[in-house]
């Protein structure tokens, strides 16, 4: 499947039921890539699940659409405090396995990236060392490492490494 046969669109409150069961699926399917776990999301009421489908702009997620379901997704944050508005975040970046090795993972990515370009920010995001074609996508798209978190996450008694990436999309900078 053509990954540009793919619809990728902001998602919406309509969408809370599919944004939920993607979240779960997702959660479950590569637990070492996310700090929640299911246990910590699946209480959620339907309006936090709505409000994190729909967040307030500039916020957005992304989903990609195969057969009408949703199958992949992408967040943007911004950050809004004082200090820090310079800076958004990309986070809950996933495919479903039927859509991995398509490009959907990266248009989803690049989505994000055109959206933070409007907001002029540095957008960063982070990825578990062991995710290597995560790594790939993000080092192709010009995110640079800027840290790592040792012990980041810790799943089924072993601990996993964060790497931080950045990507400076401020109007005027490099």
């Amino acid at each position: 499947m053509a990954a540009d046969s793919i619809p990728i669109r902001p998602l919406t409150i309509a969408d809370a039921v599919a944004y939920r069961r993607l979240r779960l699926a997702a959660l479950i399917d590569s637990p070492e890539a996310f700090s929640s776990s299911p246990q910590d999301e699946e209480h959620l009421s339907d309006a936090e699940i709505a409000a994190r489908a729909a967040p307030a702009p500039p916020g957005i997620v992304f989903g990609a659409f195969m057969g009408g379901e949703l199958s992949g997704m992408a967040v943007y944050l911004p950050d809004t405090r004082l200090k820090t508005r310079h800076k958004g975040t990309m986070v809950g970046v996933y495919v479903a396995p039927a859509l991995r090795g398509t490009g959907t993972g990266r248009r989803l990515v690049e989505h994000v990236v055109r959206h933070a370009a409007t907001q002029g920010v540095i957008l960063q995001c982070v990825v578990a060392v062991g995710n290597e074609a995560a790594r790939r996508l993000y080092r192709s798209l010009g995110f640079q490492p800027y840290g790592l978190e040792r012990d980041a996450v810790f799943v089924n008694g072993r601990y996993f490494d964060d790497e931080l990436l950045a990507l400076d999309l401020r109007h005027g900078q490099s």
